[in-house]
């Protein structure tokens, strides 16, 4: 492992913005009025990570591309309203700063959506790159959005962290070399996350500074 941590990269929904409830109320509306199928929020937690379109295609092929549209149009009309900042997040962010930590995020949530929620909360003036699926051909939990952020950011993988509510992050961090932070306010289920082999767990975001800072201290 790495003495020194020079950037962190986070996910976003779940892990700096707390879209979870309305993912899955997305999800149950969407699955509800094309299938006629009630789906508990258990089952939809299991998927967190994974892309939209793979998800629903998993209930119907036929009427995949009915549902993703259904999908997008219930959750951007209610997605400002129903999300809220992860506590903790903005002192983070700032500290990290502070201390010349490069930041970025690498999210599956379409560049449009994902820049309105960063805006919300002014998070995106703190990232100095933001890769969304329109940036990368392949998607997590392929490596390649997280090299793609590296290439961008200057960034070696040793010297990263992945921070992310699913074990879709964490095995994408795993994949492209950097270390892996599992936030522990996920709807995804403890025992999923631990599977995927986390280097850091986190109760709350404001401990990642000393986990970042801590080794850099001790070389000052």
């Amino acid at each position: 492992m790495s003495s020194n941590i020079n950037c962190i990269l986070f996910d976003l929904d779940g892990t700096l913005i707390d879209t979870s409830q309305l993912i899955i109320d997305s999800y149950q509306y969407t699955l509800k009025k094309h299938l006629n199928i009630e789906v508990p929020s258990s089952e939809i937690a299991l998927t967190m990570g994974r892309p939209l379109v793979e998800i629903l295609g998993s209930y119907s092929q036929k009427q995949q591309a009915e549902m993703v549209r259904t999908y997008r149009e219930y959750n951007e009309a209610r997605h400002d309203a129903a999300t809220s900042l992860i506590p903790g997040v903005m002192e983070t962010l700032e500290a990290l700063t502070e201390e010349g930590i490069t930041l970025g995020v690498v999210t599956g949530k379409r560049r449009q959506l994902a820049m309105r929620g960063m805006q919300l909360f002014g998070i995106d003036a703190y990232m100095q790159a933001i890769v969304t699926p329109e940036d990368t051909m392949l998607h997590k939990p392929n490596p390649e959005p997280i090299l793609k952020a590296l290439e961008l950011l200057e960034q070696s993988p040793e010297e990263t962290i992945m921070v992310g509510d699913s074990p879709v992050d964490l095995n994408t961090a795993h994949s492209a070399g950097t270390l892996s932070a599992a936030v522990l306010w996920s709807v995804a289920p403890r025992k999923q996350l631990l599977a995927a082999r986390p280097d850091f767990l986190l109760n709350q975001m404001t401990e990642l500074i000393d986990i970042c800072l801590e080794p850099q201290r001790a070389h000052a």
